[in-house]
């Protein structure tokens, strides 16, 4: 039986600023990464990117890799999809907010100043 909370809760993690970029950076790094590093790259904590690791690696989306005393983190191939959906979404909302700002720019341009009264 699957648990009807567990689309729910990916959405409530995917569409957070932090874990979204996680996986992205994991997704631009194409190997294994550490965690220090990737706390590094989205402005995290070390604590909370273990944190967020620790919730993707049980929705199946990451995996840990480690070697002794090294612990390193790659994307499952479902993670990599996810990854590449939130990146494509990313930059559809660069894009449509670069178009907002150059129309805001050309109407405000355009706008007759108005006279200043003696």
């Amino acid at each position: 039986m699957i648990n009807s909370d567990i689309p729910s809760m990916l959405e409530d993690l995917l569409l957070r600023d932090k874990p979204a970029k996680i996986l992205i950076s994991l997704k631009t790094s194409k190997d294994s990464i550490y965690a220090t590093i990737l706390s590094r790259e989205t402005n995290c904590t070390y604590s909370h990117t273990i944190k967020i690791l620790n919730v993707l690696k049980n929705q199946g989306l990451v995996e840990f890799d480690k070697v002794g005393r090294i612990k390193k983190v790659k994307l499952t191939p479902d993670g990599w999809d996810i990854a590449q959906n939130l990146e494509t979404l990313t930059k559809k909302f660069e894009q449509i907010t670069e178009k907002v700002r150059k129309s805001e720019k050309s109407k405000a341009a355009a706008k007759p100043k108005a006279k200043k009264k003696k």
